[in-house]
């Protein structure tokens, strides 16, 4: 079953980085601050872009990250914290529609949880 998501309630945050490496390092960061619901890594794949005045091409590892609109500022602020990149990609593209289950499944994860108390 599919339901309409709503204008930019949920999101798809893509970043990319050189290294593997760093690709686990950031989806890891992100779930774990539940910034994202999970973070899909792709990759290599190639980017070719301008950078300084020259045409680049580089081998890069996608990472794409899955939040709601309301967790958008903290999951980009983080990223621009933990990312090795001088000008990171940080692009946001809301989710139009998707399977009911997965996007309340997506907006639980993404909650801020009250820390527990010992």
């Amino acid at each position: 079953m599919r339901r309409t998501a709503g204008p930019g309630r949920y999101l798809e945050v893509s970043t990319s980085v050189a290294r593997r490496g760093d690709a686990t390092r950031i989806s890891r960061v992100l779930v774990e601050k539940r910034l994202a619901a999970c973070v899909q890594i792709v990759g290599p794949i190639r980017s070719t872009y301008w950078w300084q005045g020259r045409i680049e091409t580089a081998a890069e590892w996608l990472c794409l990250a899955k939040t709601t609109a309301a967790r958008y500022p903290k999951l980009a602020a983080e990223l621009r914290r933990i990312h090795p990149y001088d000008t990171p990609q940080i692009v946001a593209l809301p989710v139009v529609a998707g399977s009911a289950d997965f996007l309340a499944w997506l907006a639980a994860e993404v909650r801020p949880r009250l820390a527990s108390r010992r």
